[in-house]
């Protein structure tokens, strides 16, 4: 049986397994007792019988051989068909020997009715002729004497109480349904804040502000509850802060930027200065790259309702209006809920990489009835597959010159996966059989 997952489920197989070993273990002790008592039961009445049989006998009163509890017979009435009893053998020889009795051999066995009829008393007749359920089987003991003679005494013998194990069974739902119940409402109390706080804590996101849990269950939820929205606090308290630290280091880095770029236009030598401006726009862009990496925890821009063909052709026109080789398949409208500016984005850094090391890009839209892609291919080299995975971690390049004319500053493709995750989509590569990388962006729809 597979181990179940909730706690109340646990709790209760724990409950269940404890309660079923606890009942097994009495009902091991219980038939233990049960036994030495049919045991102590057969033995001992027939200790004291044949011992005063054998003092009757000694004060002058003999024994008959088809009378009394006690007869006389000159051989073992225990016939192969009887099944032995040695245990009870030994527990009565012990026990004619605490009492003095002197014997040779001692024989016990269980007789059916049809095997050995046993002499009622006169109150065992009385009950007898009101009971109509079948006859009991017969312990018969029989004792051999030093002079050759056996004592022969029998008495009813049970075969077992079926009542006890329905009592047992009665026993053991009674208190499955007096623990149980309660436990499994008691874990459910525990368990139900506990997924409500798991819930809380898969779906939080900084941007979207949301009340503080609860306080309900037990004390120590609660103080579990409560630590969890301190800590939501504390954490949007820091991506404040770090939102305000970003934006600061963004404006004191940008104002001595704008400053160098006012300075060069007096630098008279015109491919030095367009150099300098080259640097400068780098720099501006890198800057952009870092931020926008840094703040996709907290969007500023609100999803919106978008026509994501039209989008994808206006950064394609971007591209056409600088000369690059790009092309579009033209596709149909397709509306969805993106936040425009991040996505416009993150397809520009995917056909921009493909232009750059790839020489042309060609896009296209593969829509389905759940998802939608966004295709860029590219004649390059590929990438190798091995460090496939590895270009989307920041500031990783496949060309380590570090040289801006061969490759950026390994942001690209770490900003574009971000963006993508962001809007709950994917972002994957893959080389092609004809040659060149195709990358794919898949969004939900």
């Amino acid at each position: 049986m597979p181990w179940p997952r909730s706690l109340a489920g646990q709790m209760a197989l724990l409950v269940a397994l404890t309660l079923f070993v606890a009942q097994a273990i009495n009902l091991a002790l219980i038939l233990r007792d049960r036994a030495a008592f049919r045991v102590s039961q057969a033995t001992r009445p027939a200790t004291a019988r044949i011992a005063d049989a054998l003092d009757r006998e000694a004060a002058g009163r003999h024994l008959s051989k088809d009378r009394g509890r006690v007869r006389l017979a000159d051989r073992s009435p225990l016939t192969p068909g009887m099944e032995p009893q040695p245990e009870l053998a030994r527990e009565l020889s012990q026990q004619l020997g605490e009492v003095g009795v002197a014997r040779r051999k001692v024989e016990v066995a269980i007789a059916r009715p049809d095997q050995f009829r046993l002499q009622p008393t006169r109150i065992e007749r009385r009950l007898a002729r009101h009971d109509d359920g079948p006859l009991p089987d017969t312990v018969v003991i029989a004792v051999e004497q030093p002079n050759g003679r056996w004592l022969v005494t029998s008495s009813p013998w049970s075969r077992g109480d079926g009542r006890l194990f329905w009592r047992l069974l009665a026993q053991t739902l009674i208190l499955y349904a007096a623990l149980l119940l309660p436990v499994l409402w008691i874990a459910r109390r525990i368990s139900r804040p506990l997924r409500e706080l798991a819930r809380a804590a898969r779906d939080y996101a900084p941007a979207v502000p949301t009340p503080p849990l609860p306080l309900h269950g037990p004390p120590d939820v609660q103080a579990v509850i409560a630590a969890f929205n301190a800590l939501r606090l504390r954490v949007t308290a820091m991506l404040d802060e770090k939102d305000r630290m970003l934006g600061a280091i963004g404006h004191d880095l940008r104002t001595p930027l704008a400053a160098l770029r006012v300075r060069i236009e007096s630098v008279e030598d015109e491919q030095d200065r367009a150099r300098m401006a080259d640097v400068i726009t780098e720099m501006n862009r890198t800057l952009d790259d870092i931020l926008s990496l840094a703040r996709l925890g907290r969007p500023s821009e609100p999803v919106t309702d978008i026509d994501l063909a039209a989008l994808v052709d206006a950064v394609v026109e971007d591209f056409r209006d600088l000369g690059s080789p790009v092309s579009f398949e033209e596709s149909a409208r397709l509306r969805m809920r993106l936040r425009p500016s991040l996505m416009r984005r993150a397809i520009r850094n995917l056909i921009e990489n493909a232009v750059k090391f790839g020489g042309s890009a060609d896009v296209s839209l593969d829509v389905g009835t759940t998802s939608a892609a966004i295709v860029v291919n590219d004649n390059g080299p590929g990438i190798p597959e091995a460090q496939m995975q590895d270009v989307f971690t920041p500031f990783t390049r496949l060309e380590t010159s570090r040289n801006r004319d061969t490759g950026g500053i390994g942001l690209g493709l770490a900003l574009a996966r971000a963006i993508v995750h962001e809007a709950g989509g994917d972002i994957a590569l893959s080389n092609r059989p004809e040659g060149g990388l195709s990358a794919r962006i898949v969004l939900p729809r």
